[in-house]
């Protein structure tokens, strides 16, 4: 058996490929609802806060204001 038939299976990650200056905007607003966006900042905030040697602020208490602004 070779060393990269021990290794792990690893799902194929899709690639795009674009010219300097051609790339497509970083606007998901029309390809992703609000829920998708916010789950990926969700999922992106607890994989970094694993790198961080702190633990992660507390959360915000219920009932705490927010405004929305649409732009």
């Amino acid at each position: 058996m070779s060393v990269h038939e021990e290794l792990p299976r690893r799902n194929v990650v899709p690639m795009r490929l674009f010219r300097l200056g051609e790339e497509p905007s970083d606007d998901l607003t029309s390809s992703t609802s609000a829920e998708e966006r916010f789950e990926m900042v969700a999922m992106l905030s607890a994989r970094m806060a694993e790198f961080s040697p702190t633990p992660p602020p507390s959360p915000m208490p219920r009932g705490h204001p927010v405004r929305v602004v649409r732009l």
